[in-house]
């Protein structure tokens, strides 16, 4: 089954959708003109059930086959949210909102589901239901686990959850997938280091918060290089040094380092943040100052089911001909905590020879759109078969 003709036709639409998200993009939570589109166009589809307000400004549409005789309820997420980024596309339709960007193609995948549920209200050749949730704050605000925490799988019955993202440098229309652990566990530190500041000429009388910090930056990369066992995988990122002085020729009283981690396990997670903590407090012992280790812990390893990643990457064959093996990606996916509430899979659709995603000259390319609306619609068709 190769892209449905509808998309092909729906494809103008759509494309229009999807500009005018990326014209008026919103960050987090704050998504409400696109929540507010979204749940009039599921409406004007003739959806059965349109409910907003789900995680905060989260949307869902309840569309109901020609028969229910299977019982069975599937999820299709799709995220709405765009990035603190100012875009540098040059397109007609670029950002109206200074300093808010789709740098990661949100804008597309919206639009895409919004192309399936159209199609899967109007043909409803399916037997079950379909529950499409439109989630904001995936950006690092935790939509999807927000979603969750209000009863949204409960209420719904979803049974199963399929999510997507476009992925540059993929051919267009071209899917990948795997099995097991996909996208990484992203936590944060913040660490504040304390000693007794001074005159830069007198450095016998300080007690150097910029060496300390200096020392844990390089230390911290032996989490990787000497405490993992070498096939696992974590990534120690220091990404920002203050000090607390401004001054040229000032020792500062403190120093603070951020920073971020990225792991692909339970146990990796686990001691990466025991190491950080030791590693920090040993040095500044050391030195004869305290460190204050602050470690948050965002979004868990996301974990594709082995059932619903070979069924996911069936239909993507039928859609595109073939489904490849995906990399691990040591970015984050909220997609994980509705991962953990159902079983379901996450698949990546081509975008092409674009720039990265969170890259301010990234663009979502449109003409993924048939391919990617093919695939939910695919989903439903074939895990609920009509009789």
């Amino acid at each position: 089954m190769p892209v449905k003709n509808r998309f092909a036709e729906l494809q103008d639409e759509i494309t229009a959708w999807r500009r005018d998200i990326h014209e008026n993009p919103e960050i987090l939570f704050e998504t409400h003109r696109t929540s507010a589109l979204v749940a009039e166009k599921l409406a004007a589809f003739g959806c059965d059930d349109v409910v907003t307000g789900i995680g905060r400004t989260g949307v869902v549409g309840v569309i109901k086959g020609k028969a229910d005789s299977s019982g069975k309820v599937i999820g299709l997420r799709a995220d709405m949210d765009a990035l603190p980024i100012v875009e540098a596309t040059g397109v007609e339709y670029a950002s109206k909102t200074t300093g808010a960007m789709h740098a990661c193609g949100h804008d597309g995948h919206t639009a895409m589901l919004l192309g399936a549920a159209k199609y899967l209200a109007e043909t409803r050749n399916f037997d079950g239901t379909v529950v499409v949730i439109f989630q904001p704050a995936e950006e690092g605000g935790g939509g999807g686990k927000e979603m969750c925490d209000d009863g949204m799988m409960e209420r719904w019955g979803i049974q199963e959850v399929y999510g997507m993202h476009n992925w540059p440098g993929q051919p267009v229309g071209s899917f990948a997938i795997r099995s097991g652990a996909f996208f990484a566990a992203t936590d944060q530190f913040d660490i504040t280091f304390e000693g007794r500041g001074g005159h830069a000429a007198k450095p016998h009388e300080t007690v150097d918060t910029t060496v300390m910090a200096a020392q844990a930056v390089l230390a911290l990369q032996t989490i990787a290089s000497r405490n993992a066992d070498p096939v696992d995988q974590v990534v120690v990122s220091v990404t920002s040094f203050e000090t607390s002085s401004k001054a040229f020729n000032v020792i500062p009283q403190k120093v603070q380092i951020k920073g971020t981690v990225r792991t692909m396990s339970a146990a990796m997670r686990d001691l990466a943040e025991k190491r950080i903590k030791d590693i920090c407090t040993g040095i500044a012992t050391t030195f004869g100052g305290t460190a204050d280790v602050t470690y948050f812990r965002g979004y868990p390893v996301m974990v594709n089911h082995d059932e619903q990643t070979e069924f996911a990457a069936g239909v993507a064959r039928r859609v595109s001909g073939a489904c490849d093996d995906a990399p691990l990606v040591m970015g984050g996916e909220d997609f994980a905590f509705m991962l953990e509430e159902r079983p379901g899979a996450y698949i990546l659709v081509g975008n092409g020879d674009t720039a990265m995603v969170h890259h301010p000259e990234y663009n979502f390319n449109d003409e993924a759109i048939p391919a990617g609306c093919s695939w939910w619609a695919e989903i439903v068709e074939q895990r609920m078969p009509a009789a």
